[in-house]
């Protein structure tokens, strides 16, 4: 009984491990040429190189409400934990990218102050410069396929990478997905990117883009705007409206998991998400 039992402690000493997975940190420069980022860094079992993904937050930040001012590899909000973790577990290395934090803002912004945020944070000019910033750094990286890396962003992030794969992005000059990234995947962005895009809209890269129509922060109709303009520019577009579901879907609270509609949504677009990034980012 003894030996029973110390084997079942050191089983749940292992699953309770595995649960409190904490990322490595990193740091590397944006191709702004003047902000060196924090990065947490995710790694798939075996010696690769694995394909990878560049994780981009929204406007709350990498962080926690509840870090209390300590921001790290331990206070990472459960949404980014969650998918670090998941992409992780299906091959990938997974970067997730703190762009506000080394530029002064590390707890992120409310609701209802886009207009208060400073231009050194904005998701279509700058933000763009931090993912090939990313980008450049999994290419250093010998576990990494450099040319199988892709783009996922949230809300504010969201909108940074779809001005992220887009051919004219200030990001990189001339970008294909040979050199840049091979595919994106952008929950419930602003899709007006501040109107930088109203008439044309010609990514490089395949993308999904994913919304509910009860979003409270964003527009869906100027998201499925941007879908129609992208579809007559013959951009592969992948539009996803989910009925009932709020902005935040995913998040994997109970505030936001108590929503039927959220709860689905975030069930739909982890597979849809798993699947998109399988199809171009694996050989």
């Amino acid at each position: 009984m003894r030996k029973l039992a110390i084997a079942f402690v050191l089983v749940f000493l292992t699953l309770l491990a595995a649960a409190q997975v904490t990322p490595k940190t990193v740091h590397f420069m944006s191709d702004d040429g003047k902000t060196r980022l924090t990065g947490y860094l995710w790694l798939p079992q075996g010696r690769g190189p694995h394909p990878a993904v560049v994780m981009m937050h929204g406007r709350h930040g990498a962080y926690s409400s509840l870090a209390h001012g300590v921001y790290d590899a331990h206070t990472l909000t459960k949404r980014h934990k969650m998918w670090g973790e998941f992409w992780a577990e299906h091959g990938y290395v997974a970067l997730h990218v703190d762009g506000f934090g080394p530029r002064g803002y590390p707890a992120g912004f409310a609701k209802g102050t886009y207009s208060d945020r400073p231009e050194e944070l904005n998701e279509v000019s700058i933000r763009p410069f931090d993912a090939y910033g990313a980008l450049r750094y999994l290419r250093t990286r010998s576990d990494v396929a450099g040319d199988r890396i892709g783009l996922q962003g949230w809300s504010n992030g969201a909108s940074a990478t779809l001005s992220s794969v887009a051919r004219n992005t200030p990001g990189m000059k001339d970008p294909m997905p040979e050199t840049g990234f091979r595919a994106a995947i952008a929950f419930y962005p602003g899709c007006g990117l501040q109107d930088h895009y109203k008439k044309t809209y010609r990514t490089y890269a395949p993308v999904l883009l994913a919304i509910g129509t009860d979003d409270e922060e964003v527009s869906p109709q100027l998201c499925q705007a941007l879908n129609e303009t992208g579809k007559r520019d013959g951009d592969r577009i992948e539009f996803v409206l989910y009925t009932g579901a709020e902005h935040d879907f995913d998040d994997p609270g109970n505030k936001k998991q108590s929503v039927p509609a959220n709860r689905k949504a975030k069930e739909d677009s982890m597979r849809r998400a798993e699947a998109f990034f399988a199809r171009y980012l694996k050989p």
